[in-house]
């Protein structure tokens, strides 16, 4: 496997792609202390094989993951194991490429319908009643 195939256009070749192996956080005895688990996935959009066109949807779909130089990183540290980090690293940077890539849909915005506005005025009027009744009426009382 030597190509991550984000959809059936977007082929990203593992050339483009990064990695970096660190000390990975929390509990795992004698093992955490020795051997680098911590996976990091570094992806530059600007220096990657893809088309102009994408690489802009990209960098600005991502915009918010990318750091200041234009760089997109990916972390995992879940497994006591690099090479499953690596996999879930490589995973979790196919998900936020296929999120990217989704046509975003815009919402058309519709009018409020009779019967709809109808009937929460009819709720509201049934409300003030409820708390009409709730009322206590001084002149009867006192009379």
């Amino acid at each position: 496997m030597n190509t991550i195939f984000v959809n059936n256009r977007i082929h990203i070749p593992f050339s483009d792609l990064q990695f970096r192996f660190s000390r990975s956080s929390g509990p795992g005895g004698q093992n955490v202390n020795k051997v680098s688990t911590r996976v990091e996935l570094i992806f530059d959009v600007r220096l990657s094989a893809l088309d102009p066109v994408t690489k802009s949807i990209l960098t600005n779909a991502l915009r918010s993951k990318l750091d200041s130089a234009g760089c997109l990183r990916v972390l995992s540290q879940e497994s006591r194991s690099q090479w499953k980090n690596k996999q879930d690293a490589i995973e979790k940077f196919t998900f936020l490429l296929q999120k990217a890539m989704k046509p975003v849909k815009h919402r058309t915005p519709t009018s409020v319908t009779k019967s709809s506005k109808n009937a929460r005025l009819a709720s509201k009027k049934g409300r003030g009643e409820v708390k009409k009744m709730r009322k206590i009426d001084l002149d009867r009382e006192l009379h």
